[in-house]
C-alpha cells in the first residue's frame, strides 16, 4: 500500500507512462504510483488521462477531484475492489441486525469517548466528564441519541457557545473538508474489502452514497477536530487545506503506531470481522 498523498493545485496534465504518473505543467515530474496512497486534483484546470486513472484503480491510489471552490467534489471508486465482491456483497445483505447493533452502539460509544478526551486534552474538564457520562449512558443504537447531546457540548465546549455546526464559518468549513478527506479513505477501503459503502450498519440515510464509511469514520473525527481547534482563527486558504489533507500521513497508535492510512484498513477490516463473526470482543475501535 502507497504512502505518498499527492495533491496538484495548478493547471497540468497528469498521465501515465511505465509505472509513473507523469505531471506536466510550467515543469515536469513524475511519481511512482505504487508509492501514491492518495490522488487529489483540487483545480479545474486539470487534464487527465483514462489510462492513468485506469492504473490509479489498479493500484487501490485514493483519487479526488475538487471543484470551482476547491473543495472535494467526487472520489473515484472502483466497482469492483476485490475478486469476489458479488459474494461480499450478498454477505453484506445478509449481516444479523443484531450483530450489526452492537458493533454500531460499541462505535458510538469510543466516538464520544473519544471526543470526551479531545475536551480533556484542552483543559474542557468538566465538560469532558459530562461526555464520559453520556458514553456509559449509550443504550442499543443509541435510542436516546446520547451521540446526540454530546456533540452538542463538544462543540460549544471546542468552539463557542454561539457555534452551531450549520453555520457557515470557517471552522465548519475546515472540519467539512478535514471531514470529507477522511471520508474518501474510508470509501476505498470498504470498496477494496469488496463491500458498498451505501449499506450501513447505523447510517441508513437513502440519499446517503456512504452510510457504512459513515459509521466507520465516527471515532476517528476527532483528529481532524484537533487540527481545527488549535487553527480556529485561521481562514480556509489553500495552505490550511494542505495541511488538513497531510493528516492522512501521520502517524496514531490503533494496538500499535500505524500511519492513519493502515490503521484505517485494519480498523475496517477488524469491523467488518466482528460484524460477520457475530463476536463483539474482536472488535478493536480507534482511541484518541
Amino acid at each position: 500500500m502507497g504512502w505518498r498523498v499527492v495533491t496538484i493545485e495548478s493547471a497540468c496534465k497528469l498521465s501515465y507512462k511505465n509505472g509513473y504518473m507523469l505531471v506536466r505543467g510550467e515543469t515536469q515530474t513524475s511519481v511512482y504510483i505504487p508509492d501514491m496512497d492518495s490522488l487529489i486534483v483540487a483545480t479545474t484546470q486539470c487534464q487527465i488521462t483514462c489510462v492513468l486513472l485506469s492504473e490509479l484503480n489498479k493500484n487501490k491510489v485514493n483519487v479526488i477531484f475538487c471543484d470551482e471552490k476547491h473543495n472535494p467534489s467526487c472520489v473515484v471508486t472502483p466497482f469492483y475492489g476485490c475478486h469476489n465482491s458479488s459474494k461480499k456483497i450478498a454477505e453484506q445483505v445478509a449481516w444479523n441486525d443484531m450483530s450489526k447493533d452492537l458493533v454500531f452502539t460499541e462505535i458510538i460509544k469510543r466516538k464520544i469517548l473519544n471526543q470526551a478526551k479531545m475536551l480533556e486534552t484542552v483543559g474542557k474538564q468538566k465538560e469532558s466528564l459530562m461526555l464520559a457520562e453520556y458514553a456509559s449512558e449509550v443504550l442499543l443504537k443509541d435510542r436516546t441519541n446520547r451521540e446526540g447531546f454530546s456533540a452538542k457540548v463538544y462543540f460549544n465546549a471546542m468552539f463557542g457557545m454561539e457555534f452551531s455546526r450549520s453555520a457557515n464559518n470557517a471552522i465548519n468549513a475546515a472540519l467539512d473538508y478535514g471531514y470529507t478527506v477522511l471520508l474518501s479513505r474510508f470509501n476505498r477501503e470498504v470498496v477494496s474489502c469488496g463491500y458498498l459503502t451505501q449499506l450501513g450498519i447505523g447510517h441508513k440515510n437513502e440519499f446517503n452514497q456512504f452510510n457504512f464509511s459513515c459509521d466507520l469514520i465516527e471515532p476517528f473525527r476527532v483528529i481532524v477536530d484537533r487540527y481545527v481547534y488549535y487553527n480556529r482563527s485561521r481562514p480556509l486558504d489553500t495552505e490550511y487545506k494542505r495541511e488538513l489533507i497531510s493528516l492522512m500521513t501521520q502517524k496514531v497508535f490503533y494496538e500499535k503506531e500505524y500511519y492513519l492510512t493502515d490503521a484505517i484498513g485494519l480498523y475496517v477490516r477488524n469491523v467488518i470481522d466482528a460484524i460477520r463473526s457475530g463476536d463483539i470482543k474482536r472488535l478493536k475501535i480507534y482511541e484518541f
